[in-house]
Formats: C-alpha cells, structure tokens, sequence
C-alpha cells in the first residue's frame, strides 16, 4: 500500500518565508519546511496497480503554468478545538481549473470524489486544544503575511510515508504545466 496525495511544491524562497512564521503558538507542531506544500488532492492509501493507473491519468492533464500568491492566516477549526493552522492562497481561477482536473482524475481512477471544498492552503502547524487567546493573538499578528506572486511549472504525486519524527513526503513522479495548453 502506499499513501499518496497531488500537490504543488513551493519555491524555496517561499518556503523560508513560511519557515519564519513557525514559532510562537504553545503546543503546535510545526511543519518541516521540506513538507511544506499546496494539497490539490489527498488520495490516502491505494495498491500499487491503483497508484499507477492514478499516475497514467495525472500524466494526461494539460494546464498552463500558474502564478501565485500566499495571503493571510487561518485555521481548520475554532477556538479551543482548532487543529490545523494554515497560510491562504490568494484566489486562483487557473488553480481551481487545475483542482479540477486532478480531482476528475482521480476519481476516473476509482477514488470516491473528495467531500470538501477545496480550501488551498499550506499547512503550518497542526494542533491539539490550542489556547484560543495565544493562537488569536498570533494570527492577528501575522494576518498581513503575503508571499508572491510566484510562479508554478509543475504539479506532483507524493508518497506520504510515516516515521517516528511524523511523515515524510516524497515527490514521486512530477507532472509540467505546460503555456499555450
């Protein structure tokens, strides 16, 4: 079995400006900036023949590249029982496009459509009853971050694989954007 999700890699001088924003919320645990990253789809655990058959259909899509921005802070979750804490992506027509056919992908693969509205983000923390006044406090202190816009020229199939130290998650095929698609 593996476990697989298709995301967005983000350029490193991006990674180091998210890096910066991860300190100061008691009891978050922070994301590695080597697993930072902009989820198009978590697929979860598939067979390997799935995997493949998921590869052949990402391998299919034509999109162009996108430009991008990170705007803003938020959580999945409020107050007390808020669990992820995460930067916004400014609004993206061509991100949405892309969204779309990655998930029309996998569900031609056999995968049941996703439930949830696609929400992009990047995650900086996730969390367990964080204190509501701290985490308040952080995000109305940082509520003004932006990064980009930045440009994106490829979208990937990560493995997700669990260790002691939490997941690693490791591109394993990437997929070009391509102009003038």
């Amino acid at each position: 079995m593996l476990r697989l999700f298709v995301g967005l890699s983000l350029p490193d001088g991006v990674i180091a400006r998210l890096a910066m924003l991860c300190a100061g919320v008691p009891g978050a645990k922070w994301t590695a900036p080597e697993n930072m990253h902009i989820t198009l789809r978590f697929i979860g655990e598939v067979e390997e023949d799935q995997a493949e058959e998921i590869d052949h259909l990402l391998a299919g899509i034509e999109a162009e590249p996108l430009t991008l921005a990170l705007m803003g802070l938020g959580t999945f979750g409020e107050g007390a029982k808020a669990h992820t804490l995460w930067a916004g992506v400014a609004p993206s027509p061509a991100l949405a496009h892309l969204h779309a056919k990655v998930e029309s992908a996998c569900v031609r693969a056999g995968l049941a459509p996703e439930g949830r509205k696609f929400t992009p983000h990047v995650t900086l923390a996730r969390m367990n009853h964080p204190h509501p006044t701290r985490l308040q406090s952080f995000i109305q202190g940082n509520n003004l971050f932006a990064a980009g816009p930045f440009t994106i020229e490829h979208f990937a199939l990560f493995e997700s694989k669990l260790g002691k130290g939490g997941a690693v998650y490791i591109p394993q095929v990437e997929y070009s954007l391509v102009p003038g698609t």
